[in-house]
C-alpha cells in the first residue's frame, strides 16, 4: 500500500495528505480533481479537456480507462461510445452496433473493444450531454479519442510548462466486464505507469475503481495510492459476480471501511453519502462518513461537483433553467466544512476559487 504522505503536487496542496493529519473544516490540504478534465467547458475525456483543467488550476486530471480490441487503453466514460463520439455518422461502422450486458445492464451501441485503435482514431469526440452543455457542442468533432499514454505525456508536458506537478487520477472502468472479454485493463495500466516512471510511491498518481477485486490485485503491483469509489446504491460488479452479498452501503460502515483500508488508501463516495439531501432536495447535514473514513486512515474524495442547477441541491439553485448556474460555492463550503480531502469537479476553476475563499 502506498504511503499517503508521499504524493505531493508541487506548488499546490498536498495531493494525498494523511487522513489522520486532516482537520475537519480545513481546506489547506484539499485537492481539486478535474473530473474527466474540465467537462463543464469541453467535451469530456479529450486532451483539450484535460489541458484546460490543468490550466484552470486542477491538481489532478481524471481519465476513465477502457480498452480497444488490440489492448490499448483509451479515455472514454464508458465502453459504449455512441454517446461520446461521432461513430453513428460513420457508415463503415454501422454493422458494429450491438447489444451487450455491462455489469448487469443491457446497453446498445458501439463498444471500444470492437474497434482497433486505428479504427477508433477515425472517430471524433462529441459532447455527452448537449442539452445541458450546449456551449460545449461548438467543440464537437474537433478532438480525437486519446490514449492513456497520450494523457500521461500531456501531464508531463503541462507539469513542466506550468511549473507545478499535475497529477493523473485514472479510473479502471468495468474491470470485471473487460476481464471476462479477455481484455483485462490492469496489465496495460501497470505497464503504462512503469514505462512513464510513475509506478513509485511519490508519483503524482492515484488509481481508482468502483470494484474491489482489481484494487486488491493492483495493491500488489502498484506503489501509488488506490481509491475505492462508492455509489449511493447498488453493489460493486465484482462482488455481484462472485456472489458476495455486500453492497456499497455495507462498504461505508466502520467495518466495511476497515476492510477497504487493507488495500485502499482512500474512498471516492457519491457526494450525497457525505452531505445528505433532504426529502425536498435541499442540502442536508453531514453524515459520519468523513469521520469514519478518517478513523480508518482513508482519504475522502467525493464526486461530482458541477455548477448547473440540475446537479445542485434545490435551495442552491438560481435563475429559471436547469442549465443555469446556481450557488456552487455554497455547496463546496458545506463539503469543505465536513472535512473532505478532495473534490471531483467538472468546473475545476470554481472548485479552486471555492477552496481559496474558504482557506482565507
Amino acid at each position: 500500500m502506498a504511503v499517503l504522505s508521499a504524493v505531493t503536487v508541487a506548488g499546490a496542496p498536498s495531493a494525498v495528505a494523511p487522513a489522520a493529519q486532516h482537520r475537519d473544516g480545513e481546506t489547506a490540504s484539499v485537492v481539486v480533481i478535474g473530473h474527466r478534465g474540465a467537462a463543464g467547458y469541453r467535451p469530456e475525456h479529450t486532451l483539450a479537456s484535460y489541458e484546460l483543467a490543468a490550466r484552470l488550476g486542477a491538481d489532478f486530471i481524471e481519465p476513465d480507462l477502457v480498452t480497444t480490441a488490440d489492448g490499448v487503453l483509451v479515455a472514454r466514460h464508458e465502453p459504449e461510445i455512441g454517446a461520446t463520439t461521432d461513430v453513428a455518422e460513420h457508415p463503415e461502422f454501422a454493422d458494429r452496433v450491438t447489444t451487450k450486458t455491462v455489469d448487469g445492464a443491457e446497453v446498445t451501441g458501439w463498444f471500444t473493444e470492437d474497434f482497433t485503435l486505428a479504427e477508433l482514431r477515425t472517430l471524433r469526440a462529441t459532447e455527452r450531454i448537449p442539452d445541458v452543455r450546449q456551449e460545449n457542442t461548438i467543440y464537437d468533432r474537433r478532438y480525437l479519442v486519446p490514449t492513456f499514454d497520450e494523457v500521461l505525456a500531456l501531464r508531463e508536458r503541462l507539469s513542466a510548462e506550468l511549473g507545478r506537478e499535475i497529477g493523473v487520477y485514472p479510473e479502471t472502468k468495468h474491470p470485471t466486464y473487460f476481464a471476462a472479454l479477455g481484455l483485462p485493463l490492469e496489465p496495460a495500466l501497470v505497464k503504462a505507469l512503469d514505462e512513464a516512471g510513475l509506478n513509485r510511491a511519490d508519483a503524482p498518481v492515484i488509481v481508482q475503481s468502483f470494484e474491489t477485486t482489481n484494487l486488491r490485485a493492483l495493491d500488489t503491483e502498484l506503489e501509488v495510492p488506490l481509491v475505492a469509489l462508492l455509489e449511493a446504491d447498488g453493489a460493486p460488479a465484482d462482488l455481484v459476480a462472485a456472489g458476495d452479498p455486500r453492497t456499497y452501503l455495507d462498504l461505508i460502515t466502520p467495518q466495511g471501511l476497515a476492510d477497504l483500508a487493507a488495500f485502499a488508501d482512500g474512498i471516492g463516495p457519491d457526494k450525497n453519502l457525505v452531505v445528505s439531501r433532504n426529502a425536498d432536495g435541499t442540502l442536508g447535514t453531514p453524515t459520519t462518513l468523513v469521520a469514519d473514513a478518517h478513523a480508518a486512515g482513508l482519504l475522502v474524495h467525493p464526486y461530482t461537483f458541477r455548477n448547473e442547477n440540475q446537479f445542485l441541491p434545490a435551495d442552491l439553485r438560481a435563475g429559471t433553467s436547469d442549465t443555469d448556474y446556481g450557488d456552487a460555492f455554497a455547496e463546496y463550503t458545506a463539503f469543505f466544512e465536513a472535512g473532505v480531502d478532495g473534490v471531483f469537479s467538472d468546473n475545476p476553476d470554481t472548485a479552486v476559487a471555492a477552496r481559496a475563499a474558504h482557506t482565507k
